[in-house]
């Protein structure tokens, strides 16, 4: 029979008496001054007794005479049986519940300084410090009590080192102060005792967690899921599989969870839906929160995320139908109203996009701002830039990004960022300069401004200066970024050989996957720029490789093969997959257009080549490759105008991008049309 059982057999054997007559007169028990260590027969009998007027002082109104009678056979019990560590912790309960704690830590203290090695009382000791860790008026971590319990608990270990309840105590109070270290090594010590158990493997999975190693935290949990499924187990899975970024892992596990029926199905399945959409899986998205919709048909989330998969897919009729419900639910929410804005801008409705979201900075405008309201005003007002500056419109965005430095003194120096990336996007070179070099003066030490200044020296030909401010920003901390910016700028210099050595110092710094992936695809894109198109080549694939589905070089690559005219339906499979992932994506749309010209389908061509034209109004070889479409078809007057416009775009560009050979292959063609036309009669 089990110890709890047993309890309750003698609990309702005591209330079956029916007397007012203490229980001391209706039994006869031994004095507790005879009991000896490893009596576990009087263990029990005192454990009992202890528990009954535990119950008996909870009925009671927390009465002092069955208090200290509890407290007294608990005291017994654990004397009998030193080894029942649970007896402890009952004891250390009703001390905690009758509000008796800092009797409990005297005794407890004074039990401590006659006998250093008395384990009952450093059990009750940590425990009360443990249960005082928290500080419920000011919310906050009591940090005085956090160092007593754990001083307390490693004296136990230390003189019982497989007490595994104590190892796990430490790692759990470690994880408390923050000290990483030796809450993994407290939970490895338990796992070296009981590799099964749940608790080390858990908290272990948060500490290789909060260290970033989401590999061990993912692994860790694997191993207690399939121990021991459960829904608490696989949500956490998930999330370390989250952090991984390995979305279609995560929602494996959310699929496993949801299979148990956890009482919380909903939030689940939504977390799968999130993780689905993430993982570009939007069939199945799709599916789940048509789910959620069905079940709970005023989830304006849910309508809010099918709205954007229809978006994402082109179909922008289900992406409208679904917004509109959304707006019917939450009219006032920022992001249902933002959807608005993205859905316009993605139908080419640029003037109403930019109405749209103007509308809702508007909307926040305020004499005074609380931080939530001017937080969110900021970001308002960045999209809004953004936005602004990718559909030149270069003065409204400057004025917008200064705005936000006005509105919060504090980002200024970000705002100053933007305003000189504008002036540069807007091909305003002049204006660029002038404006970064007051930031920097400005903002000597801020990072994100130098390197925008350096960005600006080298579109016009200032490489050596540009380099020699960036170096300056090599601090042992952010020194892979620092070269990677480095190699951005040896590429705008045509110093390709710096550049390689750049990208292999990067490299070396790189200490996950993705940024591996990223210098390798710098590198192709070098080797590219050299005319290396065998070595280019082999970058980008060992890029996808390691990430099969990436889009940029996939579509990369594509385009090298296009352009070259060889393995052309190899460069259009490559293509195709990366519009699909990107469909609004105005590089890889007048890729597939190039390719489609290759092949021979020209009015596929215009038309995405027209497509891409309107997300890249000023790059000239978009424009180059519309012209030769035209040409083809005879429309000889149209590729004369594209021709002259790209000619325009390459003279207003950076100096530092203006390719010779490039611009007098336009003008080569551009001569011939000419000729062309004015040869008819």
């Amino acid at each position: 029979m089990k110890l709890v059982t047993r309890v309750a057999v003698v609990v309702a054997a005591f209330a079956a008496l029916g007397s007012s007559l203490s229980f001391a007169q209706q039994q006869q028990r031994p004095a507790a001054t005879s009991v000896k260590s490893g009596d576990k027969a009087a263990s029990y009998y005192y454990f009992s007794l202890g528990h009954l007027y535990a119950d008996l002082a909870g009925q009671y109104n927390n009465r002092g005479d069955y208090l200290n009678k509890a407290i007294e056979n608990f005291r017994s019990a654990i004397k009998a049986d030193p080894a029942a560590t649970f007896i402890a912790d009952e004891l250390s309960d009703l001390y905690i519940q009758s509000g008796r704690v800092r009797e409990a830590v005297t005794d407890a203290e004074n039990s401590i300084k006659e006998n250093p090695n008395d384990v009952t009382s450093r059990r009750i000791l940590g425990r009360m410090y443990a249960r005082m860790i928290g500080d419920p008026q000011q919310n906050r971590i009591r940090e005085e009590m956090v160092k007593k319990a754990i001083e307390q608990y490693q004296k136990i270990s230390e003189l019982d080192a497989k007490d595994t309840d104590t190892l796990l105590m430490l790692g759990r109070l470690y994880k408390v102060s923050q000290n990483s270290v030796e809450a993994e090594k407290a939970y490895k010590k338990v796992l070296e005792l009981d590799a099964e158990n749940e608790d080390a493997l858990t908290g272990l999975a948060v500490v290789y967690s909060d260290l970033g190693d989401n590999k061990a935290a993912a692994d860790m949990l694997r191993k207690v899921s399939e121990k021991s499924p459960n829904a608490r187990n696989l949500f956490q899975l998930a999330n370390a599989y989250e952090q991984m970024r390995e979305y279609g892992l995560a929602a494996q596990a959310l699929k496993k969870a949801i299979g148990l029926n956890p009482p919380n199905a909903g939030d689940f399945k939504r977390a799968l839906a999130q993780d689905l959409l993430l993982a570009d899986n939007l069939d199945e998205a799709l599916a789940t929160y048509g789910e959620l919709v069905a079940e709970e048909p005023n989830d304006v989330l849910s309508w809010l995320r099918i709205s954007q998969i229809h978006r994402q897919r082109r179909n922008f009729e289900k992406a409208r139908e679904a917004a509109a419900k959304a707006k019917s639910i939450d009219g006032s929410n920022m992001e249902v109203r933002y959807n608005d804005v993205t859905l316009a801008e993605s139908e080419g409705r640029i003037d109403d996009a930019i109405r749209l979201l103007k509308e809702m900075v508007d909307s926040t405008s305020r004499r005074s701002y609380n931080p939530a309201e001017k937080a969110q005003r900021i970001t308002l007002l960045e999209r809004l830039g953004v936005m602004y500056r990718s559909h030149d419109r270069t003065n409204e965005a400057v004025d917008t990004f200064k705005e936000i430095g006005t509105l919060d003194p504090d980002l200024a120096n970000r705002a100053a960022a933007q305003v000189v990336e504008t002036l540069r996007q807007g091909r305003e070179f002049k204006r660029a300069e002038e404006e970064s070099a007051a930031a920097a003066t400005k903002f000597p030490q801020d990072r994100m401004v130098l390197l925008t200044r350096a960005s600006v020296l080298a579109d016009t030909g200032k490489t050596d200066e540009a380099v020699a401010l960036t170096k300056k920003l090599l601090n042992g901390k952010d020194d892979r970024d620092t070269y990677i910016n480095l190699a951005q700028l040896y590429e705008k210099g045509k110093k390709y050989d710096d550049m390689a050595k750049a990208l292999d110092q990067a490299d070396k710094l790189s200490d996950n996957q993705e940024d591996k992936t990223n210098t390798a695809f710098m590198r192709g894109a070098m080797y590219e720029k050299q005319k290396k198109f065998d070595l280019a080549e082999a970058e980008f694939r060992r890029v996808l490789k390691d990430d099969p589905d990436n889009a940029s070089a996939l579509n990369y690559l594509g385009y090298m093969l296009a352009d070259r005219n060889v393995r052309i339906p190899e460069a259009y499979e490559m293509i195709k997959k990366a519009v699909d992932k990107e469909p609004s994506n105005g590089a890889y749309l007048d890729s597939l257009g190039w390719v489609y010209f290759r092949m021979g389908r020209l009015d596929e061509a215009e038309k995405y080549l027209k497509v891409a034209l309107e997300q890249a109004k000023r790059d000239p070889a978009v424009h180059d490759h519309l012209a030769e479409v035209y040409f083809k078809q005879g429309n000889v007057k149209d590729a004369i105008t594209h021709w002259e416009v790209s000619l325009r775009e390459w003279d207003r560009g950076a100096p530092a991008d203006f390719d010779q050979a490039e611009y007098s292959k336009i003008q080569k063609k551009l001569e011939k049309a000419r000729v062309k036309v004015s040869a008819k009669p």
